[in-house]
């Protein structure tokens, strides 16, 4: 696309990456409509918001590796600039990530990653259980093993929501309260009525592939349960880190707050069913508790489900889909994380310029990829 400012854009979806790029598109000086009829809902809303590339590294997935890892380098900045525009916290959380080990597979599996991530020149710090305590007293005795990884982080995902739509706001982004039910080069669909605009850019997440024919088939719902609870007066503080870790082959994830902790997550490929099961909120809490006992004294606050975009390769699909339309969905688990690099790829390919070179990774026309017609 030319480079050009003031275009009418229409940005689909006011999750994270909608919302990030219209408020970045609308810093760059061009007109924005955000189309979604509840921003800051969705699965951003359900998320645990870690920022964690490495502990989250597998391998034959280093293109998603680097792509994290370059956006993560991205949201310090990101975050103090979200704070000033929003005048509100950005919700970064800089304290770390362990990820632990209970029993010998487990163990196993840290040692895995240690190395593959050793291989690749990315070192991990490797902990007894005794010195994984050290630094969190919450830990249980079951933990016997740890890695410390200082460099992946966390947001409060609804912080980051809250501050990602005043900055939108005051760079003079408009909020349509609609539901797309199709995109075209130019034009998205409403019921009963069209919006015209130079470009468009679907963010829509797991609902992407409803709204343009060239996507059905290549992006799916994964549906995730997510816990939040709230400490209560008297039980043992909860970790300051993220801990997270396989427990009898589950990941698990616990995600500091300022009040107790998010748990997740679930994987389940149930299409767009959202009902919370006992089942989910059993193995969560189960597994949990076997890294943090003293969780059993708090509070469960909240039980939600959500719905990840994914993708064939796990990688999200970023780039011109047709002129007039650029794509930037299927982020599954790492919307949060991904948030910064997206924002700048897309402000870039609407300028008519090159995106970062570790958003190759995502590009459209990759292998196995969509046959784009621009």
């Amino acid at each position: 696309m030319a480079e050009q400012r003031s275009e009418r854009i229409a940005v689909v979806g006011g999750g994270v990456i909608g919302l990030s790029v219209a408020w970045r598109l609308a810093a760059d000086g061009h007109r924005i409509r955000l189309i979604d009829p509840a921003p800051a809902s969705g699965a951003s809303h359900v998320a645990g918001g870690m920022l964690a590339p490495l502990a989250e590294a597998w391998p034959g997935e280093e293109g998603l590796l680097d792509l994290g890892s370059a956006s993560l380098a991205r949201w310090p900045d990101f975050a103090d600039d979200l704070a000033a525009a929003a005048r509100l916290p950005s919700g970064l959380r800089r304290e770390g990530t362990l990820v632990v080990g209970v029993d010998s597979a487990d163990r196993a599996e840290l040692g895995a990653l240690a190395d593959y991530l050793a291989g690749l020149g990315r070192g991990v710090t490797a902990l007894t259980g005794r010195e994984a305590r050290r630094l969190e007293p919450a830990l249980g005795p079951s933990v016997r093993a740890a890695l410390e990884v200082p460099g992946d982080l966390a947001v409060d995902n609804r912080a980051t929501l809250r501050a990602l739509h005043a900055a939108a706001s005051a760079a003079g982004v408009e909020f349509l309260a609609a539901r797309a039910e199709e995109v075209r080069a130019g034009q998205v669909v409403l019921a009963g009525s069209t919006v015209d605009c130079d470009a468009v850019v679907l963010a829509a997440g797991a609902h992407s592939a409803e709204l343009h024919p060239l996507l059905r088939g290549r992006l799916r719902p994964v549906k995730g349960e997510i816990l939040r609870l709230r400490a209560r007066p008297g039980a043992l503080p909860p970790p300051r880190r993220t801990v997270r870790g396989p427990v009898r082959g589950r990941q698990t994830y616990l995600v500091p707050r300022d009040d107790g902790l998010v748990l997740g997550a679930t994987q389940q490929e149930v299409g767009f069913d959202t009902r919370v099961t006992v089942g989910g909120v059993r193995d969560l809490i189960a597994d949990a508790e076997r890294l943090v006992p003293a969780l059993a004294e708090y509070e469960l606050a909240e039980a939600v489900a959500g719905l990840r975009p994914g993708t064939e390769d796990n990688l999200p699909m970023i780039g011109e889909l047709e002129p007039g339309l650029v794509v930037a969905t299927g982020h599954h688990r790492g919307g949060f994380l991904l948030a910064p690099i997206t924002a700048d790829a897309v402000v870039a390919l609407l300028r008519g310029a090159d995106p970062p070179p570790q958003a190759r990774a995502a590009d459209l026309r990759r292998p196995g990829g969509i046959p784009c017609t621009s």
